[in-house]
């Protein structure tokens, strides 16, 4: 699949059934955040790969859609490493979900929920307390095809040389 399909096929998946993913399939997947932009290339993210099915059921307790996830991904960052770790880690999100598309599974960026969490989910994972756990991305299959979000028009969104001036 090319970019382009992947970017367009992306989608939040919560209808998740468990699948077999190869380890370089998931190796394919950090390395794609690990490519990821970063301020000052200072690189202030870190991931864990999980595979565990019962640290994939007790972080089940953030969402429960994610107890059919076949592995999850938690982004770690540094937040005193770089004042450019939240876009840092933005990036290497994006990156991930698009390499999750590309290589034929589903996910979903958890992040809010998580975030009420994260001391908890945290200590479950052994993250260091100066650290921030700031993103979960459950990998699976979706169980129906479902649909995307419909996205605003690029014409209303998409301006030439000054803000406002249409983009024909």
């Amino acid at each position: 699949m090319d970019l382009f399909e992947a970017i367009e096929k992306r989608r939040s998946v919560r209808n998740l059934v468990k699948c077999e993913i190869p380890r370089e399939h998931l190796e394919k997947i950090v390395d794609a955040g690990r490519r990821a932009p970063s301020g000052m290339n200072i690189q202030p993210r870190e991931f864990i790969v999980i595979t565990d099915p019962e640290l994939i059921e007790k972080l089940a307790e953030i969402q429960g859609f994610m107890r059919n996830a076949s592995a999850i991904i938690a982004v770690v960052c540094d937040p005193k490493a770089s004042k450019f770790w939240l876009e840092d880690m933005a990036a290497s999100v994006e990156n991930m979900l698009l390499a999750i598309v590309a290589l034929g599974y589903d996910s979903c960026w958890v992040e809010g929920t998580l975030l009420g969490r994260e001391e908890w989910a945290k200590e479950l994972l052994g993250v260091p307390k100066e650290k921030r756990l700031m993103a979960l991305l459950p990998i699976g299959k979706a169980a129906s095809p479902g649909s995307q979000a419909p996205k605003k028009p690029l014409s209303e969104i998409t301006y030439l040389n000054r803000y406002g001036e249409p983009f024909r």
